[in-house]
């Protein structure tokens, strides 16, 4: 744990030692705001839909740029071997990172807590589906940030960790969608409807924790965390 904790802050720091942090914070919450209330005002609802159903689409393009430094870079600058010198576990090494993103997250969903407080004070909402709605962003959340995680240790260039993070996460996406299993084999429909990030996501906004969800996504992160951590030992044997 000790070793984890030490790339954590490191990795978290670096974030707000940059730009990068103050950007994507300020740009997520920009567009996801506007987006959100360009709408809110005309639907005369008091609920927050619009805002939970455009995240999806928003992680798509904002997490992968979170990511593709995370193990990129490291292995541009050199740092990666020098990293795998030092008595630290690549699992450890996974683990951290993958926190540290995690953390600028969540401090992101923080900060866009002013949203539902502008909502709550000009209607009544649902609080159950709030809350729901925010472990919904955090599950799906950490699950896009395995999957860029992953697509930053295939590569040492940003822009290709990018497109590899966007790509996944798409496909990902969109195999549970309605267009997809509809055009797909009868005996892949089960297992296109489970494997959708979209569909469990749909699942946790109807306001049910269901343990099927949050396993569904525990078990995307663990597997792309795992997926990293094989690559980086493979790295290093090479």
């Amino acid at each position: 744990m000790q070793n984890i904790n030490a790339i954590f802050k490191k990795e978290f720091r670096s974030y707000f030692n940059s730009a990068i942090a103050y950007i994507f914070i300020t740009f997520f919450l920009g567009i996801t705001s506007w987006l959100f209330f360009r709408t809110f005002f005309i639907s005369g609802q008091a609920e927050m839909r619009g805002f939970f159903g455009i995240m999806p689409w928003i992680y798509l393009f904002f997490i992968p740029a979170v990511t593709m430094k995370l193990w990129a870079e490291e292995k541009k600058i050199g740092t990666a071997e020098i990293l795998m010198t030092l008595p630290i576990r690549d699992y450890e090494v996974v683990l951290g990172k993958f926190l540290a993103s995690f953390g600028l997250l969540t401090v992101t969903a923080i900060f866009s807590f002013g949203i539902p407080i502008s909502v709550m004070y000009l209607g009544n909402p649902d609080v159950g589906t709030l809350v729901c709605g925010y472990l919904g962003l955090l599950l799906m959340g950490g699950a896009y940030l395995a999957i860029g995680l992953f697509a930053s240790t295939l590569t040492e260039n940003q822009i290709v960790a990018f497109i590899l993070g966007i790509t996944t996460c798409f496909v990902l996406l969109i195999i549970g969608e309605d267009i997809v299993l509809f055009s797909s084999p009868d005996w892949l429909y089960p297992i296109f409807s489970y494997l959708g990030l979209g569909a469990h996501y749909s699942s946790i906004l109807r306001g049910v924790i269901d343990s099927r969800d949050i396993i569904y996504y525990l078990t995307i992160i663990g597997f792309f965390l795992y997926l990293s951590t094989l690559s980086v030992e493979s790295q290093k044997w090479r």
